[in-house]
């Protein structure tokens, strides 16, 4: 009798045993335990722990809370501006409710990696080359949004999205190159003309200040006397002085004019001709002789016929 009961304690402990191995499970802590029994869910998911499930009727699910990293296949696209580029990126999500995630979605993982792609495409398609290579920070977040709307159903958010690089063709890094090398071009002789305009101006200040007082144009010759024959040169030219070169200027300039004021005289005016007065306008001796015209000015007269010479009559 007493073994009976020895034997029969023994299966039970031994039941039990099995028991608690089948049912018992241990939930880590950046996991949830999504419970179904008999193909329904059970309450809330179960939290990091220990847990105990019915043996062959609940069935649990673990969901990874962790932020997931997932690499998006490189995309080929037209820009905006009609230039083939290919863009790759990386998305970062987690789960934020493990039940949505189980039973929204069959796979979550593979839903937002489908997703990730065709909004990559539809970004392409809708931004210029400018923008992918420059205004990333712009697209990321548009990119962002495109993904993050569905997946909320599922019990996922997205938190963030980031592009890893644009490739473009040969041809197309090519010309950006040239146009690049021609912007620094452009630049570089804006610098330069700038460069020349500031000291144009400061040459012509320093050139004034020079003829308004000759002492410092002496004393920069003497400047420039002495830098070059601390250069050790066999031969030294010195120019000639200013004051010379100024004597001479005006020797040959000749005397100042008089700019003393002269007493103003005024101007005859010629007295107007004398019209042809017709014959009855006055009488002949009120009438002004005329004068005769001079002898360059006068019509020559056409000779006219000769006078017969005169010949005596014969005597009767």
């Amino acid at each position: 009798m007493l073994q009976e009961l020895l034997a029969a304690a023994i299966a039970t402990g031994a039941a039990g045993v099995v028991y608690v191995t089948a049912a018992a499970r241990v939930v880590k802590q950046y996991e949830r335990g999504v419970v179904f029994r008999l193909g329904r869910l059970l309450g809330a998911p179960r939290p990091p722990g220990f847990t105990m499930v019915v043996p062959g009727v609940d069935r649990i699910r673990k969901v990874n809370m962790q932020i997931v990293t997932m690499p998006i296949p490189a995309q080929e696209g037209i820009t905006r501006d009609n230039v083939t580029v290919r863009v790759d990126a990386v998305v970062y999500f987690k789960v934020v409710d493990a039940a949505n995630a189980v039973v929204r979605v069959e796979d979550y993982r593979f839903a937002v990696s489908q997703m990730a792609q065709t909004s990559l495409r539809s970004i392409i398609g809708k931004s210029d080359l400018d923008d992918l290579l420059s205004n990333r920070e712009k697209l990321n977040q548009g990119l962002e949004l495109m993904i993050d709307s569905p997946a909320v159903e599922w019990g996922v958010t997205i938190d963030r999205v980031e592009i890893k690089d644009v490739s473009l063709p040969d041809t197309m890094k090519r010309s950006m190159a040239r146009q690049a090398e021609a912007d620094r071009e452009r630049r570089a002789r804006i610098i330069n003309a700038d460069a020349e305009l500031q000291a144009s101006r400061k040459l012509a200040e320093a050139a004034k200040e020079m003829a308004d007082t000759p002492s410092a144009l002496q004393l920069r010759l003497l400047q420039t006397v002495v830098a070059v024959a601390a250069e050790k040169n066999s031969t030294l030219v010195l120019p000639f002085p200013v004051e010379l070169l100024r004597f001479l200027e005006r020797a040959q300039a000749g005397p100042p004019p008089d700019t003393s004021p002269q007493p103003f005289h005024q101007p005859t005016e010629p007295a107007p001709p004398q019209l042809a007065q017709p014959a009855d306008a006055a009488p002949q001796h009120l009438r002004r002789p005329t004068e005769p015209a001079p002898q360059h000015l006068r019509q020559p007269t056409e000779p006219g016929p000769e006078p017969a010479p005169h010949q005596p009559h014969p005597p009767s």
